[in-house]
């Protein structure tokens, strides 16, 4: 079995906090520890404060602070829980997206916005439970933005976002363990570069996590019709620019393009996705399957009657491919 996800962030965090004496960690209430068959990881206990620094309940001043620092030189990371990620997003939209380029690209800002992600998941709660932030942070100017969707992803986008010189938002969804296995030495997954998980040429589906298990599900029902669907996980959001090459050829290869998105229908990502297709590629059919345009329930009935699942969306991919929708 992989390791967890987030065993395996917590490992890239290690890695690179023993390769570089500089490497802060800031966080409010949950503890950066974990562990995987036996082994545990506990950064607070291994490298002590300030490099591992407990906080007040203060998300701003988490994600000030780290920022701040990264304007020293100093790279930081600030985790932010999901009930709180939407908190300090004035600082990154009037701040930490800008100050590189206020510089004209001559000082680094190397700062991590490590940002769990609430899922459309009852036990949340409604007020909770609102999935697809992502999408706000998508569009601000001078940002990166990876949402890994497997633990071995997980790990590699943390090292790349850390050792990069610009502000990296890292969304992590809670994942299952599942994927490649993770190997305990560092490695880079690099931002920018999305991923093939299943190649195809009848239709071609894209989706990020937390929505990547359902399409998984739905590729293989679909196999078992006949239909190849070739499965693209972007993993970098921002700059998207970077992923639509491999996406682009997909769908000129398929001639159809279904998108599945957790987040709103309106101005979701996967809205993104879709109107650049139909820009470089006229007259492909396209469908966005996503959540309403409405607060998520906390009841768990209404959560699995609006939000998209595998059979949703297998079809949806069966009326592109058989030309009745």
């Amino acid at each position: 079995m992989p390791k967890n996800m987030h065993y395996a962030i917590l490992e890239a965090i290690q890695g690179e906090m023993r390769r570089d004496k500089h490497l802060t960690l800031l966080y409010e209430y949950q503890r950066p520890s974990a562990g995987w068959k036996g082994r545990a990881i506990d950064l607070e206990a291994e490298f002590g404060r300030p490099r591992v620094q407990f906080c007040a309940i203060d998300e701003q001043w988490i994600v000030g602070a780290a920022l701040g620092m990264a304007m020293t030189g100093v790279p930081a990371i600030a985790h932010i829980p999901s009930m709180a990620t939407f908190i300090p997003f004035e600082l990154m939209f009037n701040h930490a997206g800008k100050l590189r380029h206020m510089t004209g690209g001559q000082a680094a800002f190397p700062m991590v916005l490590w940002a769990d992600m609430a899922t459309r998941a009852p036990f949340q709660g409604g007020q909770h439970a609102d999935a697809g932030l992502e999408s706000a942070y998508a569009r601000l100017a001078g940002l990166k933005v990876v949402i890994p969707s497997t633990p071995y992803d997980a790990k590699g986008l943390m090292i790349s976002a850390i050792r990069d010189v610009d502000p990296v938002v890292f969304c992590h969804y809670p994942m299952p363990a599942d994927g490649p296995e993770v190997p305990d030495e560092p490695y880079t997954v690099p931002i920018g570069e999305a991923a093939v998980r299943t190649e195809g040429s009848d239709i071609t589906l894209v989706g990020y996590a937390p929505q990547t298990a359902e399409i998984a599900k739905a590729v293989e029902e679909l196999k078992k019709e006949g239909i190849r669907a070739e499965f693209i996980d972007p993993r970098t959001l921002a700059p998207l620019d970077s992923v639509m090459p491999t996406i682009l050829a997909s769908v000129k290869k398929t001639g159809r393009l279904l998108t599945a998105d957790e987040g709103s229908y309106t101005f979701c990502n996967a809205a993104e996705i879709v109107a650049r297709v139909a820009e470089a590629l006229p007259g492909v059919k396209i469908k966005r399957l996503a959540f309403p345009d409405a607060p998520a329930p906390g009841a768990p009935e209404m959560i699995q009657h609006m939000r998209v699942d595998a059979a949703r969306i297998a079809a949806a991919a069966r009326k592109l491919v058989r030309g009745s929708g």
